[in-house]
């Protein structure tokens, strides 16, 4: 199968994820980093979302005044 091929069957989702495939693949081939290091960098990543989420989450709601007394101290 060609890459023009492969392109067109391929929802926009899996071009995305096959980029990233490719991308990582030919990175940790060539020495630019490990697989570990990869796997570090994306839990880190992951971390980081998920704090974001919690904190989003946790911010104090415009209708309780003490709340959000207490939030910004």
């Amino acid at each position: 199968m060609s890459l023009e091929e492969a392109m067109k069957i391929a929802s926009r989702d899996e071009r995305f994820m096959a980029t990233i495939y490719a991308m990582n693949t030919l990175l940790i081939n060539k020495g630019v980093y490990s697989r570990e290091e990869f796997g570090a960098l994306f839990v880190e990543w992951i971390g980081k979302e998920e704090r974001k989420k919690t904190r989003a989450s946790a911010s104090p709601s415009q209708d309780n005044p003490i709340q959000t007394l207490a939030y910004e101290r």
